[in-house]
């Protein structure tokens, strides 16, 4: 038994290696069962995506293998494979994590974070309204991950100066306080300790007040336990749901983008303006939600009125105190801050401002078609490698004894490369990489053929089954790996169900940032769960809601707003092209198999 436990032990040791070499074997049927192209791409996709899912190689490094397979297999040449791993959508993703690297750089992030903790107040569901808030508003801009690992550190100072220093996990509180009472051991305060000089003839008041007292020493730590729990779970869900408001918060949002400009390269309605009209609208109902939920949830709001202790007021008043200290630890506001900020402010509105389609955009005084949002973006952040850092003085030029010392700019190359996350640059690569590869192999007309079944269920329907069905998967896979995965599917579901291909591209997009539930689905949820102080329980309890709110929000949205933004009530002309080509294509494909099967007979 002993030697079946350590082959055991060295078997999982080898996990990774096992599944980089078996899954390969496992899928070979695919190559011999489909049409000799159309296989092969699904072969490589398939096993691109089992990757994903077990990590059996880093993420990014799996996003390569397109390079090495669609070549060798004769899926794509190289000169077309390698160009997708930097498409113009790449640069629009580049310049926003340039942007948040100067953010960063400065501590501008951590001012703008304190600045709305001030504002908010410092009641526990204000102040999950804040972190909330801040939080949802740093992840527009900076990474999910980014937004929640600074936000964390806040929301455990303020924590602390409210309930002081909780080092252990719910789970062992508990088992402290049953500890301490099968020892007969109360935490006492002085007025306990008062009565324990009572003569023995009142040692039945003496139980009763006890039991009193430590009854609501029991409800008081209960509060401190849910407070702190409702504090680090708002942190994560935010900063998910913060990155869906811009087309540069997350990546599956630019993953769209590329891959509509892949399968449809007549669509221009998805830019920069576009989706924020649409999807910031969505964020701020889903936060309201959320933050009511999660409030309601851990006891920071109650449907009592109860008087505050005087413990609780003097902690909060602490709280407070700790908000405004690390606030004044920053000090004035530097040059440096005060230039990122503008330049920032630039970038948004430069970007929200070329095309929003409901105005006639900036861009209109270009060239059609030559000034989009890369540009933009690209054009913005290269100020920072040559902008001053320090304010610029003319007396320099006339003291001949000032120190010649070169003024930095606001950002460094070595900076924006350490920084930068560029194995998400080659994630997106990979996804678009794939989607040519579907586009180029016919995979996505063979994957379209097979959806006949679905063509009568009803629209809304199937934008809450894909949502579903999406928010589920991405519990437990890579958001990035699982749009990449379902995105050419949805393109061709849309144009057999004869609706215009965003309605349902968009949902199953926003949908890959709804996970939840799981402590592993997405990094920031677990850096929250690292922190020790949720349980696996509490993230499904809390997400399970979570997640069924986003659907109907974003059925919701979809049904609404988003039709006259993106006109989705229509089919549109150049979904109708792509349907034709489709449709020769297949006739092409049809006649050359006629030909080949009368020229072998």
């Amino acid at each position: 038994m002993a030697a079946l436990g350590a082959l055991v032990k060295k078997v999982w040791s080898i996990r990774s290696f096992l599944v980089l070499l078996c899954s390969p074997l496992v899928l070979l049927p695919i190559l011999f069962s489909l049409p000799p192209k159309e296989g092969k791409c699904l072969y490589v996709i398939l096993l691109m995506a089992f990757y994903w899912c077990t990590e059996a190689l880093p993420l990014s490094v799996t996003a390569l293998l397109p390079i090495i397979l669609f070549p060798f297999l004769g899926v794509l040449p190289a000169s077309k494979v390698c160009p997708q791993y930097f498409l113009e959508t790449n640069f629009l993703f580049l310049s926003g994590l340039i942007m948040a690297a100067a953010i960063e750089e400065w501590n501008l992030h951590r001012r703008i974070a304190l600045r709305i903790l001030m504002f908010v107040g410092v009641q526990p569901a204000r102040l999950i309204l804040g972190m909330m808030l801040t939080t949802s508003f740093l992840s527009m801009w900076l990474s999910n991950t980014a937004s929640t690992a600074m936000m964390l550190p806040i929301a455990t100072a303020v924590l602390k100066s409210l309930f002081g220093e909780r080092e252990t996990s719910s789970r062992e509180n508990e088992e402290n306080q049953v500890s301490m009472q099968r020892n007969k051991l109360h935490t006492a305060s002085t007025e306990m300790q008062l009565l324990t000089s009572v003569d023995e003839n009142d040692l039945t008041e003496k139980k009763d007040v006890t039991i009193d007292v430590s009854s609501d020493l029991r409800k008081e730590e209960e509060y401190k336990t849910n407070i702190w729990k409702g504090f680090l779970i708002s942190i994560p869900y935010s900063a998910s749901i913060g990155g869906t408001a811009t087309l540069t918060g997350t990546a599956p949002n630019l993953l769209l983008l590329g891959q509509l400009k892949s399968f449809f390269p007549e669509c221009d309605v998805v830019n920069f303006g576009s989706w924020f009209v649409f999807a910031f609208p969505l964020m701020v109902l889903f936060l309201f939600f959320g933050w009511l939920w999660i409030s309601f949830l851990y006891g920071c709001i109650t449907l009592r009125r109860t008087k505050k202790s005087e413990i609780r007021a003097d902690a909060e008043a602490k709280a407070e105190l700790v908000i405004r200290d690390e606030y004044q630890k920053l000090g004035p506001i530097k040059f440096a801050e005060q230039a990122v900020f503008v330049l920032f402010c630039l970038f948004a509105i430069l970007l929200f401002s070329r095309d929003p389609k409901f105005i006639t955009g900036w861009a209109s005084l270009f060239t059609p078609g030559f000034i989009t949002d890369a540009v933009t973006g690209v054009t913005i952040v290269t100020i920072l490698f040559f902008f001053p850092s320090e304010r610029p003085s003319l007396k320099w030029w006339f003291d001949l004894k000032a120190p010649n010392t070169e003024n930095k700019p606001l950002l460094s190359w070595r900076k924006a490369e350490e920084s930068v996350p560029w194995n998400i640059i080659l994630l997106l690569g990979g996804g678009f990489a794939m989607a040519k590869g579907c586009e180029e192999s016919g995979l996505s007309i063979w994957i379209g053929g097979r959806l006949d079944p679905l063509e009568n269920l009803p629209p809304p329907v199937a934008v809450i089954l894909i949502t579903v069905v999406i928010a589920l998967f991405t519990e437990f896979a890579s958001n990035t790996a699982t749009i990449i995965i379902f995105l050419p599917v949805l393109a061709e579901l849309a144009i057999h169900l004869k609706v215009h291909p965003l309605y349902l591209m968009i949902p199953g997009t926003i949908g890959c940032s709804f996970a939840f539930m799981l402590p592993v689905s997405t990094p920031p949820n677990s850096i929250a769960f690292a922190s020790g102080h949720l349980m696996v329980k509490d993230m499904a309890k809390t997400g399970l809601l979570m997640n069924l709110m986003g659907v109907l929000l974003l059925s919701l949205a979809i049904n609404t707003w988003a039709k006259s933004i993106f006109q989705l009530g229509t089919f549109p002309a150049w979904a109708n092209i792509h349907l034709q080509n489709t449709s020769t294509s297949l006739l092409e494909d049809v006649q050359n198999f006629t030909l080949n099967s009368l020229s072998k007979s």
